[in-house]
């Protein structure tokens, strides 16, 4: 077979496009392939290329295509591979000119080949992950820049990497505001239910996982929209390019099997931001002991009937389901002036740090309110955030 050279490197302007990431939110680099699908064998063939064994690379693409005929980035490494063979090439994709579905593919290459090289270490975690209550058993975060989902398994509160695939998100980019903006939302979020493919279009794949997009916070600051899911792809598509639907999470179908796994509808948080930022074992177990000791003082208050340190853990800026900062004051100190001993208890709490530049986190507790008359038990979701030294409540509701 004849030899191929590549000057410039094919993979050089590939490795050009992934390093172009802040140096401040990338986790320092494990290198390992966590599923044994397409994607680790695109892995070795971007090794060979890398080594400028492109002979090696052509063959080895060629068994990826008989594996996966319909996956159109291993086409059009093949057809570069191809090209090679006759003329250095200047460019991934090889062409003069603006052409979408080329672009695409092109950033598909370059969004995971950035995740081979920058996977997470394993003593990493997502700062988002502060804190899983026992029944979750997984989360999922979502990387709208590196076109990436990871899953983590709860180890006992401790978020343990799982396994990270591939995964496209709204064609205008991520920071859903309005209906039909294209956009992904970044928040917290859980996953409602699963819609089998019996019941969809070809164009959703093997299923679709809704999540409860627009969550409470959302829903304040008035964003609208509807039906976001994490979902497959065509029968024709092994995968889309990163920025490619009008909002929803896409993998590829096989992809979204294996995500089935570790999805509990009900349970499962699913967490989108826009840039994962990542924090050490240590530095993530000083965060939550933070936050957790804040909880602890204010149910500590609120039992003790203490009522105005109680109401001192509540933001200027708060709003309930129905009431505002002055309302809900007003509630509080009248049922403190009637209720006599209590016990309060939190069971089943979870802490998930809100994406963004504000330093939000969403709590969600399972709470027992007993007296010597009644009883009461529900679920309620409060966003603490930090005011100057201090956690404060902005927002409390039902779960």
């Amino acid at each position: 077979m004849r030899a191929c050279t590549l000057r410039p490197s094919l993979l050089a302007a590939l490795l050009m496009a992934s390093l172009l990431v802040p140096a401040s939110h990338a986790a320092p680099s494990d290198r390992r392939i966590s599923d044994a699908g397409p994607e680790a064998a695109l892995q070795v063939i971007f090794d060979e290329i890398e080594t400028n064994r492109l002979d090696a690379a052509f063959d080895r693409t060629e068994a990826l295509l008989q594996a996966y005929p319909n996956f159109r980035l291993a086409h059009l490494i093949k057809g570069d591979l191809l090209l090679a063979r006759a003329r250095p090439l200047s460019a991934f994709g090889n062409a003069d000119g603006a052409d979408p579905q080329l672009e695409g593919l092109r950033e598909e290459a370059a969004a995971r080949l950035r995740a081979y090289q920058e996977r997470p270490r394993q003593d990493y975690v997502p700062r988002y992950l502060l804190q899983m209550e026992r029944d979750q058993r997984y989360a999922v975060v979502v990387d709208t820049k590196r076109a990436r989902l990871y899953v983590y398994r709860n180890d006992n509160g401790k978020p343990r990497f799982v396994a990270d695939f591939y995964a496209s998100h709204g064609k205008a980019g991520a920071e859903k505001v309005k209906e039909g903006d294209n956009r992904t939302p970044l928040g917290v979020y859980h996953v409602t239910s699963f819609i089998s493919p019996a019941r969809l279009p070809d164009f959703y794949g093997s299923g679709a996982f809704p999540i409860n997009y627009p969550n409470d916070w959302d829903k304040r600051l008035g964003r609208t929209g509807h039906g976001i899911w994490l979902h497959g792809t065509p029968s024709d598509t092994y995968a889309r390019p990163p920025k490619a639907s009008e909002g929803c999470v896409v993998l590829a179908n096989q992809d979204l099997s294996t995500l089935a796994n570790y999805i509990e509808p009900g349970l499962t948080p699913v967490i989108i931001s826009n840039e994962i930022e990542w924090l050490s074992l240590d530095d993530w177990q000083a965060q939550r002991s933070s936050l957790n000791q804040a909880i602890e003082t204010w149910r500590s208050d609120w039992e003790g009937n203490d009522v105005e340190r109680y109401l001192s853990h509540y933001s200027e800026d708060f709003r309930g389901d129905k009431l505002d900062h002055a309302s809900w004051m007003a509630q509080k100190r009248r049922v403190a002036a009637n209720r006599g001993p209590a016990k309060i208890t939190v069971d089943k709490l979870s802490m998930f740090r809100n994406p963004g530049k504000d330093e939000m986190v969403v709590v969600t507790f399972e709470q027992e309110f007993r007296t010597d008359k009644h009883t009461d038990k529900m679920r309620k979701r409060q966003y603490w955030k930090r005011e100057g030294a201090r956690w404060k409540i902005v927002f409390e509701g039902a779960a």
